[in-house]
């Protein structure tokens, strides 16, 4: 499994929803990353500073077993994971996430992530929406 040899690299932290069973319903992986400022769309810009690269957490390789789909596990993994996320005490400005197809990129646009101006697959969702979710 690739998030194993990732995490043994250290490239890559993996999280793994056991069900009730025993069975792997579903993964995510976290990971540090970064943005360039000019990534981000202009009204954001205009709110952080000005430094050439923004850090950021990585959201990879969310997945949810094809037999367990359709039953709310991938909302369950991703609350997890901007959660784990937002309580870091690693500085990030954001979520990042790389959307695999449209059918990714749409579920996360329903779960208020922004997609960059000049990469469409490539969405954000900014730590202090993720404030306003968990601390309000």
């Amino acid at each position: 499994m690739q998030a194993g040899q990732d995490a043994r690299k250290k490239l890559a932290a993996p999280f793994v929803l056991i069900l009730p069973d025993g069975t792997i319903g579903g993964y995510y992986t976290l990971s540090s990353t970064s943005l360039r400022l000019g990534e981000l769309p202009e009204p954001v810009i205009r709110r952080v500073p000005r430094y050439p690269l923004i850090p950021a957490t990585l959201l990879g390789r969310l997945a949810v077993d094809a037999r367990r789909q359709g039953q709310g596990w991938g909302r369950f993994l991703l609350a997890d994971a901007l959660h784990r996320a937002f309580r870091s005490q690693i500085a990030s400005f954001a979520v990042i996430v790389d959307a695999k197809d449209e059918p990714a990129r749409a579920f996360y646009l329903r779960e208020s992530f922004l997609p960059l101006p000049d990469q469409p697959m490539k969405l954000f969702r900014p730590m202090t929406d993720l404030a306003k979710l968990f601390e309000g």
